[in-house]
C-alpha cells in the first residue's frame, strides 16, 4: 500500500523553459508542510514538441517523489489532467499552472482545505474582494465577462472559475469526472459547476496571482469553444433533465399559443381577427394543407440529390421521413436543434457520418436562402434601396395605430421600416454567403483557414478552421457541379413556389379574399411569403413563431386591399396549417423509423461531440 496521501500534477505543454524550476519550488512548499513519503508530484505532459519530456524525464530520474506521465497525443488541459489524475496514487488531488501565477504561499490552504475532510473541492479566486490580482484589461475583461455568463447561466456561486489553482478529493473526482464532458480549458469549471450541483463542499478563497508572459486568452478558442460549452452544460443540467415527449410537446404547443394570442392583442382586434379566421372555408383550408404535403416528398427528393453529390446514397422517402423529424423538432425545440436531429437520423439509420449530416443541412439552408432570395429578396432589395419601401410603411401606418407598451411608444411605420431592412439583408447576406462559397470553390488559396487564422494562430483555432473547412468544402462540392448545382436550385425554386401557392389556397379560403385573387395579389404573397420566411432564419422562436407572421402581415397589409385583422388571420391560418402538416408527418415518421425525438437530440449533441473529438485527433 502506497503512503502517498497528495498528488499534485502539472499539465505541462512545451513548458521547457520553466519546468525544472516549477517543479522544485513545488517540492520544497510541499515538504515545508506534509512528509517528504506523502505526497507526488506528477508532470502531465501532453504530447509536447520540445524539450520538456526530456526534462520531466531526467527529473522523475533524480527524485523518487517526481513522476513524469506522457502522451502521444494532445489530450487537450483537461484530458492531460484527467489522465494524469487517474494514475494518481494520492487521496487528495491537486494541480495548478506551471507559470506559478498564483503565489506558493497559498499551496498549504489549497491542499489541506481537502486533505483535512473539511472540503470536497477547493479552488483559488483572483476575484474577491480581499485578494490581491494584476489583471490587465487583456485578462480581466474576458475574466470577468466569463465568470459573470457561468454564474448567470450555471447558477454558479464561484467568483472564479478558471483560476489554475485547485484540489479535488478523489472520491469527487471520480464521482464527477465520467459526467465531464469537456477536455481543454472549460474542463474545471465543468468541474466546479457540477460539483455545487452534486452537493459538494466547494472552497473559494482569495489567492495573490500575478500573470507570467502573455495571456493564453484567444478569440476563436474562447468564443467558439467556451461559450459552446457553457451553452451545452446549461442545456444538459438545466434543460435535458425536465424534457421528456410530454413536457416538450407541451410547452411547444404552449409557446405558439401565447405567440398567437399575444401577436392579435397586442396590435388587433381580438374578435375582428378570431371572427376572420372562423369565418374562413375549412374544406379550401384542409385543401392548403394537401397542397403543401406535396412538396414534402420535393424536400427528400432534393436532399437525395445533395447526398448523391456528397457520396452518399439513400432513398427518397426514408429522406423525407428525416426531414419531417427534424422540422418538427425545430417546432419543439429552441435554437433550431431539430437540425442536429435529422444528422442524427441519417448517422444513425444509414451510416452517414456527422460531419456529412451537418454539411448536407448547411448545403441546404444555403439552397433555401437563394431561393427565398431569388423568389422576393431582390425585389425587396431594391425597394429598401430606392425607397419603396415607404408605400408599404405609410399604409401599415394608416391601419395600425401606434402601441404603447412598457411607456414606450411602438410606431408601426418605424417597425415595419426595421423588418424589412432586416429581411433585406438577410437576403443580401444570402446572396454574398453563396458568391464566397463559389469564389472559394474556383480559387487555389483557401478563405477559411485564412479568414480564422488571421484571428488567431491558437491550435483550437486550426480545429475551428477544420471544421468549417469540411462544411463550405462540401457545400462547394455541390456548387462547383453545374448539374447538381442546377437540380439543388431548382427543386429549391419549386418547393418554395409550392410554399407560396398554400398560402394563395389560404387567402382564397377567407372571404372577400377571392374576389381581390388578382395577379399583384398573386405577387403580394410571393412576396409575404418570402419576407415571412427571411425574417424567421434567425431561431428566436420555436418554428418562427410570430416573427412569420408579423412580416407576412405587414407585407400584405401594405400591398393589397386587405385589413390587418384579416391579414394576420390568413398568416396565422397559413402558418399553423403547415406546422400541422409537419408535426404530423413528423411523428408518422417518428414511429415508422422508430425515432424518439428527446432521445435524438440528445444522442446527436453526445455523438457529435464524439465525432468532433475524433475529427481532431485525425
Amino acid at each position: 500500500m502506497t503512503d502517498v496521501e497528495v498528488s499534485v500534477v502539472l499539465p505541462a505543454y512545451n513548458e521547457e523553459g520553466t519546468l525544472e524550476e516549477t517543479v522544485e519550488v513545488t517540492l520544497s512548499t510541499l515538504a515545508s508542510f506534509l512528509p517528504s513519503e506523502s505526497f507526488e508530484v506528477i508532470v502531465a505532459e501532453d504530447g509536447c514538441d520540445d524539450r520538456t519530456p526530456e526534462i520531466a524525464d531526467r527529473l522523475a530520474d533524480e527524485d523518487e517523489r517526481v513522476r513524469h506521465i506522457h502522451s502521444d497525443e494532445r489530450l487537450g488541459r483537461g484530458g492531460a489532467l484527467e489522465y494524469a489524475f487517474r494514475r494518481a496514487e494520492g487521496s487528495t488531488l491537486v494541480y495548478f499552472d506551471t507559470d506559478l501565477a498564483t503565489d506558493m504561499k497559498h499551496l498549504e490552504a489549497l491542499v489541506e482545505s481537502v486533505r483535512s475532510g473539511e472540503y470536497d473541492v477547493a479552488t483559488g479566486s483572483r476575484w474577491m474582494p480581499e485578494n490581491q490580482a494584476d489583471r490587465p484589461a487583456k485578462r480581466g475583461i474576458p475574466s470577468l465577462g466569463y465568470n459573470t455568463l457561468v454564474r448567470l447561466f450555471l447558477r454558479s456561486d464561484l467568483r472564479d472559475h478558471q483560476c489554475g489553482f485547485k484540489s479535488f478529493s478523489r472520491a469527487a473526482f471520480e464521482s464527477l469526472s465520467d459526467d465531464v464532458e469537456d477536455e481543454h480549458w472549460f474542463w474545471d469549471t465543468e468541474m466546479l459547476v457540477r460539483a455545487q450541483r452534486a452537493g459538494y463542499r466547494v472552497r473559494e478563497f482569495p489567492v495573490d496571482w500575478e500573470p507570467k508572459g502573455d495571456t493564453k486568452v484567444d478569440l476563436v478558442r474562447d468564443v467558439f469553444g467556451m461559450g459552446s460549452q457553457i451553452v451545452r452544460t446549461w442545456w444538459q443540467l438545466s434543460v435535458d433533465p425536465r424534457i421528456d415527449r410530454r413536457v416538450s410537446m407541451t410547452a411547444g404547443s404552449l409557446l405558439v399559443i401565447a405567440a398567437l394570442v399575444l401577436a392579435v392583442t397586442v396590435v388587433f382586434d381580438v374578435s375582428a381577427v378570431f371572427e376572420s379566421i372562423a369565418a374562413a372555408d375549412r374544406q379550401l383550408v384542409a385543401l392548403s394543407g394537401v397542397v403543401y404535403l406535396l412538396s414534402w416528398p420535393l424536400r427528400g427528393l432534393r436532399y437525395r440529390d445533395i447526398l448523391d453529390r456528397l457520396g452518399h446514397d439513400s432513398d427518397t422517402w426514408f429522406l423525407t421521413g428525416a426531414i419531417f423529424i427534424s422540422q418538427t423538432g425545430n417546432l419543439v425545440f429552441p435554437a433550431r436543434l431539430g437540425d442536429g436531429v435529422r444528422a442524427y437520423v441519417v448517422k444513425a439509420r444509414r451510416s452517414i457520418p456527422y460531419p456529412t449530416g451537418f454539411a448536407s443541412l448547411a448545403i441546404e439552408r444555403v439552397f433555401d436562402l437563394l431561393a427565398i432570395t431569388v423568389l422576393a429578396g431582390s425585389v425587396l432589395v431594391g425597394l429598401v434601396a430606392t425607397g419603396g419601401t415607404e408605400q408599404i410603411a405609410e399604409a401599415i401606418a394608416a391601419d395600425v395605430p401606434p402601441v404603447d407598451v412598457g411607456g414606450e411608444t411602438l410606431r408601426p411605420k418605424a417597425a415595419a421600416m426595421t423588418a424589412m431592412r432586416v429581411a433585406a439583408a438577410v437576403g443580401a447576406v444570402a446572396v454574398l454567403a453563396v458568391g464566397v462559397i463559389v469564389v472559394n470553390a474556383r480559387r487555389d488559396g483557401n478563405l477559411v483557414r485564412q479568414a480564422v487564422t488571421a484571428l488567431s494562430s491558437d491550435s483550437y483555432a486550426d480545429y475551428v478552421a477544420g471544421v468549417i473547412e469540411q462544411f463550405v468544402g462540401d457545400v462547394e462540392r455541390v456548387v462547383s457541379d453545374r448539374g447538381a448545382f442546377l437540380r439543388v436550385g431548382v427543386g429549391s425554386l419549386v418547393i418554395w413556389v409550392v410554399d407560396v401557392l398554400t398560402a394563395l389556397v389560404v387567402f382564397a379560403a377567407f372571404p372577400g379574399s377571392e374576389t381581390a385573387m388578382t395577379a399583384s395579389l398573386v405577387a403580394a404573397a410571393f412576396f409575404a411569403v418570402s419576407v415571412g420566411n427571411l425574417a424567421k432564419v434567425l431561431p428566436l422562436s420555436p418554428g418562427g413563431i410570430g416573427l412569420y407572421e408579423g412580416a407576412f402581415t405587414l407585407i400584405v397589409v401594405g400591398l393589397t386591399p386587405i385589413s390587418a385583422p384579416v391579414a394576420i388571420a390568413i398568416s396565422i391560418v397559413d402558418h399553423a396549417v403547415k406546422n400541422a402538416v409537419t408535426i404530423l408527418g413528423g411523428v408518422a415518421s417518428m414511429a415508422w423509423l422508430n425515432v424518439s425525438l428527446t432521445t435524438a437530440v440528445e444522442e446527436s449533441r453526445e455523438a457529435g461531440d464524439v465525432e468532433a473529438a475524433t475529427a481532431a485527433e485525425d
